[in-house]
């Protein structure tokens, strides 16, 4: 049995039990990071999904993975899980803000409610701006070499007026990653943005039909959906420091959607 080489650090990735966050989780593995994975829930029992499915995934590619449940919108759960990284592995190296939710149901701008607005702006917005507050504290104290990466959407610039709570929720998630950059640059430490575009995932499966329409029509120039592993190769490259001269930059993986053309 080959012995794993030395990893590049340790990476804390938010919503890793499926989806995107699964395949940037998998991506960082297979490119030497030991794996912090957090989700709303982690049951041990279940190897066939969920986190502890992706834990032996990692495990399998010769590193090792720390299972931290809990809810972002939750404040009180962010030191939990920091705590959670630091006993696996003593520090975070790369935190990927990746967790994130639609509504519950798609509504007309007009009809939206205050509870889905709420929900959507706590899980997707307010949630990752406090931790991320929480980890660049970790990540100064400790010093040495540190990134961070938020998983935001092509929506956070084409706006859709059936689930305009979700576009506002990562229209403000690209200004935090703007934001955290500007303050984190004394420190020397990159702060990137990664936007998404039509992922084939659990969120998207109800709205397949129409996509695959849209897809088919030209709304990309490479015609296929995307898959978390689009989004995971693009996190590993920005995890090992290939673009750091790009701090503050806004990367879209979408296939093309974001090309004018006449």
């Amino acid at each position: 049995m080959t012995t794993p080489s030395p990893p590049c650090g340790t990476a804390l990735v938010t919503g890793a039990s499926r989806g995107i966050g699964r395949g940037i989780a998998l991506a960082l593995a297979e490119a030497g990071f030991d794996i912090v994975g957090t989700a709303t829930k982690a049951d041990p029992a279940d190897t066939a999904q969920g986190l502890y499915e992706v834990k032996a995934r990692v495990e399998a590619l010769g590193r090792r993975m720390a299972v931290a449940a809990g809810d972002l919108s939750d404040l009180d759960s962010h030191e939990r899980i920091v705590q959670a990284a630091l006993d696996a592995f003593g520090r975070i190296d790369l935190l990927v803000n990746n967790a994130g939710v639609a509504p519950l149901v798609r509504m007309d701008l007009l009809d939206t409610t205050p509870e889905s607005y709420d929900r959507v702006m706590d899980i997707n917005l307010r949630g990752p701006f406090f931790l991320t507050q929480r980890v660049a504290r970790q990540m100064i104290a400790q010093g040495g070499t540190a990134r961070i990466i938020f998983i935001t959407s092509i929506s956070a610039q084409a706006a859709s007026a059936n689930r305009a709570e979700y576009c506002v929720s990562k229209a403000g998630l690209s200004m935090t990653a703007k934001s955290f950059a500007v303050r984190l640059a004394e420190h020397g430490i990159p702060v990137f943005e990664i936007q998404p575009g039509v992922i084939q995932t659990d969120m998207t499966a109800a709205v397949q039909e129409k996509y695959d329409r849209l897809i088919g029509e030209g709304l990309l120039l490479t015609p296929r959906w995307g898959t978390p592993e689009d989004i995971g190769k693009a996190c590993a490259s920005l995890a090992r420091g290939d673009f750091d001269y790009a701090t503050g930059g806004v990367f879209e993986v979408g296939g093309g959607f974001g090309v004018p053309r006449l």
